[in-house]
């Protein structure tokens, strides 16, 4: 096997246009160990993995550098001698395992596949049983007869793994493959992967958001801004003593369930490309910028023996402080609670029969307090939250606002009660029509619910657009022009167009960058603060729910296991599941 697993030397990937999308990125990897490549949507790190399989998205192209894996050129090959490479020496597991599992095919014979096309010479049976047991899955005949859609989402992303390890690579590219995973889900697959390296001295790239994540696995990390590497070296220095001052700004904007504290997001907005500007891409949004900074791109230079950073001003970057949150603290005086659930049951009905979602689940939440369900997916938390919305309804039980019950649907419930109650969906399009521009998606609650004139509903656009940090030029736009965090920030905007009491938040910040993240919490945080606006925060980041909630409900297949204030709770859980939910969160102390 050969001393160098992977080799990156220069890469420079453009559009057709010829504009940078990456640009300079050079990095190696020994066999069996873990690099994180982390940044912002839009950094460059997807496209860069990509490359290292020799692919590329329509209308982007390598135009520059080298790939070896295993010794082996990936570029400067025609497309189908690069083909006979992936899976047999470099493989791929993307974020969504339905992108790569075909839904019509049975899992076993997906696996097999990769065994008959690129090691035919070996025993299919022999390689997929080996491959399940490798990521801790059933190796039956009855298991392997599944099709995808027949398997929860654990274990359709193992299956993924499965089939991209089943010829034994010597590189895998794992690209986000843990983001719509609860938390025990995650840290089961991240643990499978430690053998795994071990076993098969498999090198790895991990792609990620999360730093959080990356802390638990990867051995050296490489910061990705606007297309460029701007601060590479081992996981623990990098953590522990940012040098590059976005790599600081990413970490202030992690929440740690282990340490609660006030999220600091990164001013201004990531540049795209062709935005960026003649000097260092970073500076807009940098406070350590100088007249140097505007004018000139820093090399990736070596700051001591293991790190490299592309700063001028690296020595002024501060060390990472941590502002400590007390929980609690924007609750509101008033005795009485604004919302009460009193002994919920919710069910589902299929052709099955009936699955209980939800049993005897009783809670309040007081004016200006944030009240966090967590739990593992099927936990029954997104099924209560649609329940107090009203758009599920309960099967007993009673919702109750200012005391007064709430009829079971929302269609049912009077104006003002369904003014006072909304929701923000995980995925903004649930909530935003692609065929309205912005400005109408946020002035339509505001007419309807408010009975604001038009006129006075354009002025509430532009309040609600500035109170979410979205400058105003975007309510022209339509929701498919927006980022993911634009978005999710238009549907929160959307949500106050109502004057709310109290807004259900479901996984709203689960699929977002940590810096997007953060800049959405502080957000909430500020309504809470001005407005008085309780929430009910439906997670399974227990790291989120340490920087938002005031109480925490812990469910566990519909049952309340345990509840409490969030920074007992989370320091000294007493229940058995509660305690497996924090052992198992990602933390930067790793």
């Amino acid at each position: 096997m050969s001393e160098t697993a992977l080799s990156v030397q220069d890469l420079r990937i453009e559009l057709t246009s010829g504009e940078a999308v990456v640009e300079g990125v050079s990095f190696s990897l020994a066999p069996g160990r873990v690099l994180g490549l982390v940044g912002e949507s839009g950094s460059g790190k997807t496209t860069t993995a990509l490359a290292l399989l020799g692919y590329t998205h329509p209308g982007v192209r390598v135009v520059g550098g080298t790939i070896s894996v295993a010794g082996q050129a990936v570029t400067g090959r025609r497309e189908s001698a690069v083909r006979t490479l992936r899976g047999r020496l470099v493989s791929y597991v993307p974020q969504d395992p339905a992108s790569a599992l075909n839904p019509s095919v049975r899992v076993g014979d997906q696996i097999g596949h990769m065994v008959r096309t690129h090691a035919p010479e070996r025993d299919v049976d022999t390689e997929v049983t080996r491959a399940l047991e490798l990521v801790q899955l059933p190796t039956s005949t009855t298991f392997r007869r599944r099709f995808p859609h027949q398997l929860s989402g654990g274990q359709q992303q193992r299956v993924a793994i499965a089939a991209a390890l089943v010829c034994r690579p010597s590189v895998a590219v794992l690209d986000e493959p843990t983001t719509g995973l609860d938390v025990v889900t995650q840290s089961r697959l991240l643990a499978e992967l430690e053998p795994l390296r071990r076993e098969l001295k498999l090198a790895i790239v991990y792609v990620s958001h999360d730093l959080a994540v990356v802390a638990s696995i990867a051995d050296e990390i490489a910061v990705m801004y606007a297309g460029r590497v701007v601060e590479q070296g081992p996981a623990a220095t990098v953590l522990r003593e940012p040098r590059h001052p976005y790599t600081r700004g990413l970490l202030t904007s992690v929440p740690d369930p282990h340490e609660p504290r006030h999220l600091r997001s990164i001013p201004g907005v990531a540049v795209g490309v062709g935005e960026r500007p003649a000097g260092c891409a970073f500076a807009p949004r940098c406070p350590q910028r100088t007249a140097i900074c505007e004018t000139e791109a820093p090399p990736l230079e070596p700051v001591g023996d293991t790190r490299h950073v592309a700063c001028f001003e690296w020595s002024r970057t501060p060390s990472l402080s941590v502002e400590a949150r007390v929980p609690g603290a924007l609750i509101g005086r008033e005795t009485a609670p604004l919302l009460e659930v009193e002994r919920l049951r919710a069910e589902h009905k299929g052709r099955d029969g009936t699955v209980l979602a939800a049993c005897d689940v009783s809670f309040a939440v007081a004016g200006g307090e944030c009240v966090a369900l967590v739990g593992e997916s099927g936990s029954g938390k997104t099924t209560i939250a649609r329940c107090v919305a009203g758009l599920h309804p309960p099967a007993d039980g009673r919702i109750l606002l200012d005391g007064a019950p709430l009829a079971p649907l929302a269609g049912r419930r009077a104006l003002a009660a369904r003014r006072r109650i909304q929701i923000v969906f995980q995925n903004p399009n649930d909530s935003l029509n692609p065929r309205h521009r912005v400005a109408e998606a946020i002035a339509r609650p505001a007419r309807v619910l408010r009975g604001l004139s038009r006129r006075q509903a354009d002025d509430e656009v532009r309040t609600l657009l500035e109170r979410v940090r979205l400058p105003g030029r975007l309510a022209q736009r339509f929701p498919g022009e927006l980022s993911g965090g634009e978005r999710q920030r238009v549907a929160i905007a959307r949500a106050l167009a109502a004057a709310p009491d109290l807004i259900v938040c479901d996984e709203i910040t689960s699929a977002l960058d940590v810096s997007v993240q953060a800049a959405v919490l502080e957000v909430l945080e500020a309504l809470r603060a001005q407005l008085g606006l309780a929430l009910l925060f439906i997670t399974h980041d227990l790291g989120v729910v340490a920087s938002v909630a005031d109480r925490v409900l812990v469910l566990d297949r519909g049952f309340v296991c345990e509840e409490g204030a969030v920074g007992p709770l989370l320091e000294a859980p007493d229940h058995e599941y509660t305690q497996r939910l924090v052992a198992a969160a990602p933390t930067l102390r790793a």
